[in-house]
């Protein structure tokens, strides 16, 4: 497997929220990343993807709730979260893509 090819299977894709909008005022860049990545791999994906400098990376997981859909049960899927930091007078612009 090529290196830039295990880069896009850590970082899955961008989350654009409310809430990402307002961090992205602070450096900071919202991903959903597969569930095995760790802290140094998402930091060098996003770093070798984007050509920035990263000086944080945060993760966190959400479980999945449970949720009807036409009156059945169903259940939402976990997802794993990364919050990156980026140095000062990087950024990344998620509305062009890669």
């Amino acid at each position: 497997m090529s290196v830039a090819a295990r880069h896009y299977d850590c970082i899955v894709s961008p989350i654009i929220t409310e809430k990402s909008s307002i961090l992205s005022e602070n450096n900071q860049v919202v991903f959903e990343v597969a569930h095995d990545a760790t802290k140094p791999q998402i930091k060098d994906a996003v770093e070798q993807l984007f050509g920035v400098k990263v000086t944080a990376v945060n993760t966190l997981v959400v479980k999945g709730k449970t949720k009807r859909f036409r009156g059945t049960p169903g259940r939402r899927k976990d997802v794993k979260k990364a919050v990156v930091t980026l140095k000062d007078g990087d950024s990344i612009d998620i509305a062009s893509g890669l």
